[in-house]
């Protein structure tokens, strides 16, 4: 078993990074190589902005080479209740910005030729209680209600049979427009992209130190060396490493695990998930699964409410592992080929942030829905540093710090009792 991502393992190694310590000058840094920091710096560059960017390891290797290769439409909250406390308008309009991130990933991939597995697979969402079922149909009367997701319907058990062949679900919401990539091949080829154009991508280089000089120049340090920029965007999540501690409040790091199989075959897989759709179950504590392009299954969830790192990432990939059983017995033999964790940046309220802060421009807080947004945003942000008018869906949002965090999350344990009780209760 590999401790490593499937996704980054199974992708083309990076062969453009700039050599040597960062230095010199530049319109733009980016902090940050996922897919925010490398949309930017290829939008950026292509206008014709000198454009540094600065990872701390290699490109993609965080949150965007670590997710489950899900590409979902609409909001990761349940939409009815998102209506009730923000109003049917704003709700709306959150909707369709991710609606709108779906449509940029697949437009980016075939105007750049990335060869990435994408596909509008559909996402399923199961409900793991019977009440549950009831709570899909009200969501999908919303949905349609407010004319955001018109294709979206509810399966109960009966319809759910020929999706999934698996006895632990009630019924289902599909909504067709989600899709599903390879998000290695992704990342890598919006590397390649965004360094073709001019870009300079220097990994292994975290930024330890940002000041603003009087001229209102940035110098960004690095271990190895720095550089000064007009300007900056943070693409990076506010609970990692940096000088980057008013973000760090407002951003709680959350752990998720993922296990991927042996190689189970087209036959195999096709008797367990003929729908081959992206899946995600109910419960709060809940897991998601996908079949992968080598007919793998990836089977993902927050398994433990722990921050990851090697010890952690085993311990829950003996609990998804069980998990996996559970829900398809006859894969309790199969073979675990990958096991892995990463950082989810939660914001308080899901909802991801981005704007500018006493000239800091900042883009982060995706919550588990960062594979679309964090490119739609990429762009959103490119634009916004270039003076145009940026439609960032997220400008005005309030961004209290959360009580009594300031950087470690160590509350995350309780969290994790109150929701596995809810999951309990309800």
């Amino acid at each position: 078993m590999k401790p490593v991502s499937y996704w980054l393992d199974s992708a083309p190694a990076f062969s453009s990074a700039t050599l040597g310590p960062p230095q010199g000058r530049t319109d733009v840094a980016v902090i940050g190589g996922g897919f925010t920091g490398l949309t930017a710096a290829l939008s950026l560059a292509r206008a014709g902005a000198s454009v540094t960017l600065l990872e701390a390891g290699p490109v993609v290797g965080e949150a965007s080479g670590r997710n489950g290769g899900q590409c979902n439409n609409g909001t990761l909250q349940d939409f009815a209740g998102l209506t009730r406390s923000l109003g049917v308008e704003k709700a709306s309009d959150y909707y369709r910005a991710y609606n709108q991130a779906v449509d940029m990933v697949e437009a980016l991939a075939q105007s750049e030729a990335i060869d990435c597995d994408f596909k509008r697979s559909g996402k399923l969402k199961i409900a793991a209680k019977p009440g549950h079922y009831d709570n899909l149909q009200r969501t999908c009367a919303a949905l349609q209600s407010a004319g955001v997701d018109p294709e979206a319907m509810v399966l109960d058990k009966a319809a759910l049979a020929p999706e999934i062949n698996s006895d632990a679900y009630y019924g289902g919401l599909l909504q067709p427009r989600s899709a599903q990539l390879h998000v290695g091949k992704f990342g890598i080829g919006l590397a390649e992209r965004a360094a073709a154009a001019g870009a300079r991508i220097y990994e292994s280089s975290p930024a330890t130190q940002l000041d603003r000089e009087a001229s209102g120049e940035w110098r960004v340090a690095t271990p190895h060396g720095e550089v000064q920029a007009s300007q900056v965007l943070l693409a990076t999540g506010g609970g990692g490493p940096g000088p980057f501690g008013w973000f760090r409040r407002r951003i709680v790091p959350v752990g998720s695990f993922i296990v991927v199989t042996e190689p189970l075959g087209t036959e195999r897989l096709d008797a367990l998930l003929p729908g081959r759709r992206s899946y995600v179950n109910t419960l709060n504590i809940g897991n998601y699964f996908r079949r992968t392009p080598d007919e793998r299954l990836l089977f993902g969830g927050r398994a433990r409410f722990a921050v990851s790192n090697p010890r952690s990432d085993a311990k829950s990939g003996v609990v998804l592992q069980k998990t996996l059983a559970n829900t398809f017995p006859v894969l309790a033999d199969a073979r675990i080929d990958y096991c892995w964790g990463g950082t989810v940046d939660m914001s308080a309220d899901r909802l991801p942030r981005a704007g500018e802060r006493n000239g800091l421009f900042y883009s982060m807080g995706y919550s588990g829905h960062g594979v679309q947004m964090a490119v739609m945003m990429g762009q959103v942000m490119a634009k916004m540093l270039q003076g145009q008018s940026s439609g960032n869906p997220w400008a005005g949002l309030p961004w209290p710090a959360v009580p009594g965090h300031f950087g470690k999350p160590w509350f995350l344990p309780m969290v994790g009792l109150y929701y596995r009780m809810l999951d309990y209760l309800h």
